[in-house]
């Protein structure tokens, strides 16, 4: 298979700071000898630790993004030993059009790994992070929030791992980014995630959900902005001491975390995110918006926990998650 056709403008081996694009060719109608340009900042100092910081892998959420635009004009080369890669904008066409998926070829970055160097544009972008990036990266942290159709406690989460020395690493780097919650996160649908890449990798993953709503708040970039900070401490990169602030350990132990409706409708919440509730009690009501006088169906917790998710905004369609839980742990 031939080479992946992405070129970076930036010397991964060049100390000091670097402003560039990572160049993929794409011919179009409108421009036969066109490229998607995919801003990326590489800080070098001498050796040590590489940590590559994501933003943008869905296009509609923003924390990440704010958080290392602000990152790339304010690290100084010379207090961090090591390399540091910067790419708030992870999917650009995606990031560019505000939405969770590209335009272009209507690819989920997040469900498009190992990628293919042949395939669509956003297929060669995750083959060259999965082939280029990740292999030279110890440590790397991809920004999420809830975009426009969800709304999320500000947490840090890891996953749980076959390889156990790994897993504990992950965790120790989600509880250094120190976000108000801490979360040993599950996924429902784990097919072709770039943590899963990076982890396959033996890499130390760290990921976010910081909010939602389609926008990001100075609440929400600040615990971003703070995070990516402790997590350069913790991998030995930057100087200083992580800045530790209180954080509710949370996980989702199984599927009955997730509550999917089988119709569609108008969503009334009864309960807030970090409401704690009881197996039976009432998250929601759906209301029938197309005619008066119908009764509301109840979304009722499946099991004990703390809403951690819920959907946004107030119409949800046949099949869509109305709300996570999470439950408190030691």
């Amino acid at each position: 298979m031939r080479a992946n056709p992405i070129s970076a403008t930036v010397d991964f081996d060049q100390n000091g700071v670097q402003h560039g694009h990572l160049r993929l060719p794409y011919s179009r109608n409108d421009s036969a000898w066109g490229s998607i340009l995919i801003p990326i900042c590489v800080i070098r100092n001498g050796d040590g630790p590489c940590a590559l910081f994501t933003g943008g892998n869905h296009g509609d959420e923003y924390e990440g993004p704010i958080a290392l635009h602000a990152m790339a004009q304010s690290l100084d080369p010379a207090v961090i030993s090591g390399t540091v890669i910067l790419i708030p904008s992870m999917n650009h066409p995606a990031f560019m059009d505000g939405a969770r998926v590209s335009p272009i070829d209507q690819g989920n970055m997040n469900r498009a790994f190992p990628g293919r160097p042949d395939g669509t544009p956003t297929q060669k972008i995750a083959d060259y992070f999965q082939h280029v990036l990740l292999p030279m990266t110890d440590i790397v942290l991809d920004f999420h929030s809830g975009g426009r159709t969800l709304d999320f406690l500000p947490f840090a989460a890891s996953h749980v791992l076959e390889d156990k020395a790994q897993e504990a690493r992950c965790r120790d780097a989600r509880d250094a980014f120190n976000a108000p919650y801490s979360v040993e996160m599950r996924e429902i649908d784990a097919l072709g995630m770039y943590d899963n890449a990076a982890e396959a990798l033996g890499k130390t993953f760290v990921t976010t959900e910081l909010g939602g709503g389609g926008s990001a708040t100075p609440a929400t970039i600040a615990i971003a902005k703070r995070g990516a900070r402790n997590l350069l401490i913790h991998a030995g990169i930057l100087k200083g001491a992580v800045e530790r602030r209180p954080s509710v350990l949370l996980t989702q132990p199984d599927d009955a975390c997730f509550h999917f409706v089988t119709s569609g409708g108008l969503v009334e919440f009864r309960h807030t995110l970090g409401d704690s509730v009881k197996t039976g009690d009432l998250i929601a009501l759906l209301w029938n918006p197309e005619k008066t006088g119908r009764a509301p169906k109840p979304i009722l917790a499946n099991r004990d926990g703390i809403v951690t998710a819920r959907h946004h905004p107030g119409l949800i369609k046949p099949g869509d998650c109305a709300a996570v839980l999470a439950v408190p742990s030691d």
